[in-house]
């Protein structure tokens, strides 16, 4: 299954800057941190470590490009996004190296869709600048009645380091789009192709639209979130850290989106026991991403009949995944994050390895010693288990540990997928469109697929129940009810 990336040599140390009003600054106090290739633990970048100064000087910079930002024509602003994208286009080679040098994610499988994505999400946002509009009310023949959509004002944005390009497009232009302006801040661990993303959009913009920092959650993401002139909170990550943003919004009534954890069901009938089925559980667990989604399907119920004869086929298909490095174009499988991630991924596996009421059917972990022993590589395991009950089929891992359940009760399977705090993605695998359907009015998800393990595309509207999240992202609803707010507007005919 290894696929070893002993050879290549390390990347040379980059020093990169923040975008704060349409310049390229270090941080205030001269702090920086680095970045790490986790495939080889060695430094590839420094970035600067802001602060709440930082912070502050991006929010009044912003607030100032507010009050002419808004003014452009929807329109207008819909041109520049398309404009974006093509350079995104232009550029998808060197964004896409990035992705997989300081994630980890595989760049044929992970990093060069991803990049795809981006710019389609800019293209079809800037497409959608005209549906900036309100509706007429016709109360009676003496009074025009109408609503206006207006932005909000500065946006606070926070995003992760799984996808961080994708979720930062995601934030970035339905909020420009709809007249805003915004302050980001990067994940610490994967700053630098978002930054090349802002330096793209930085060519087009007018200075303080977008504003792009660089630094930790104690002390650069925390005083975004209460600052005083940030108008909306968006945030995308654990749902432990979502809670927190949550309180700061309540702290301002201010509106929030929050895009948060998953232990997304995925529910397979008798007649799906097929090498299609197979292929989508893999796509929806997100295996070449390390299954660092939250949105991959961790939960695997069985229908009792097909639970082995399934379980051998999925064996075989993940078995020829190669994990390796990931900008070399044979791996399909990548690396965890970092040593945090990792530590916590291989504890899953290890105490998953010691219940006695579960079998793993395949993978464990990777010797230390191994050719993968350099990274923070993990190889996709599977735990075979009668209960929905235990850790590792509760708690969301973020990464490649899937345990498969067995059923005989669509009931009581839909029972058990819906026995979660979380509600983000599942998925459903049958030939019979009824049962299909039904299974998926039934579980409490936001976002269920039936027959196919796709990830978000630009026009779907996602989002999550329960701890998952509030609102919704990747489309024209998003945009409007996310990141504009509505006016009302009465004028009498009557003199």
């Amino acid at each position: 299954m290894a696929n070893t990336a002993a050879n290549l040599k390390s990347e040379a140390v980059e020093s990169r800057r923040m975008l704060i009003g349409g310049e390229w600054v270090g941080a205030k106090s001269g702090k920086v941190f680095t970045v790490e290739n986790p495939a080889f633990r060695t430094v590839i970048a420094e970035v600067p470590r802001g602060d709440a100064n930082d912070v502050n000087l991006a929010v009044d910079h912003a607030l100032k490009a507010f009050e002419s930002w808004k003014r452009v024509p929807p329109r207008d602003r819909g041109r520049i996004l398309q404009k974006i994208a093509e350079d995104i286009d232009a550029r998808s080679e060197e964004l896409a190296r990035t992705i997989a040098l300081e994630t980890g994610n595989a760049i044929r499988t992970q990093a060069r869709p991803e990049v795809k994505t981006t710019a389609d999400v800019f293209r079809y946002f800037g497409g959608l600048a005209s549906e900036l509009k309100g509706e007429t009310v016709p109360l009676n023949d003496n009074v025009l009645s109408y609503t206006r959509r207006e932005p909000l004002g500065v946006v606070a944005a926070i995003i992760p380091w799984n996808a961080p390009l994708m979720l930062a497009a995601v934030k970035i232009a339905p909020a420009l789009c709809a007249g805003n302006t915004m302050v980001m801040k990067t994940a610490e661990d994967a700053p630098l192709n978002v930054l090349l993303l802002a330096e793209i959009c930085q060519k087009h913009l007018p200075p303080g639209v977008l504003n792009m920092l660089t630094g930790t959650g104690s002390e650069a993401g925390q005083p975004l979130l209460h600052h005083p002139k940030v108008s909306k909170l968006s945030f995308t990550g654990s749902t432990a850290v979502g809670k927190l943003v949550m309180q700061a919004a309540a702290e301002r009534v201010l509106p929030v989106s929050l895009e948060l954890g998953g232990k997304s069901p995925s529910i397979v009938f008798a007649d799906a026991d097929e090498d299609w089925a197979v292929d989508g559980m893999i796509n929806a667990m997100r295996f070449t991403r390390q299954s660092q989604s939250c949105t991959a399907g961790s939960r695997l119920f069985l229908h009792q009949s097909i639970f082995d004869s399934f379980l051998d086929k999925l064996t075989k298909k993940v078995a020829k995944l190669k994990i390796g490095d990931p900008i070399k174009e044979e791996t399909d499988v990548g690396t965890i994050i970092n040593e945090k991630q990792f530590t916590k991924v291989c504890g899953y596996i290890e105490d998953g390895m010691k219940q006695k009421d579960a079998k793993m059917i395949t993978g464990g972990l990777l010797p230390k010693d191994g050719p993968l022993g350099k990274g923070y590589f993990a190889q996709p395991t599977i735990f075979a288990a009668n209960s929905n009950d235990w850790r590792l089929a509760r708690e969301e891992i973020f990464g490649p540990v899937l345990v498969a359940v067995p059923w005989t009760d669509i009931n009581e399977a839909i029972r058990m997928a819906n026995d979660s705090h979380y509600g983000l993605a599942a998925y459903v695998w049958t030939h019979n469109i009824r049962d299909g359907i039904r299974t998926a009015h039934e579980i409490e998800a936001g976002w269920v697929q039936v027959n196919q393990g796709a990830g978000q595309s630009p026009g779907h509207s996602y989002g999550g129940y329960k701890q998952s999240g509030l609102g919704r992202e990747f489309s024209l609803e998003g945009m409007l009810d996310g990141f504009t707010q509505r006016k009302s507007v009465t004028v009498s005919l009557a003199q």
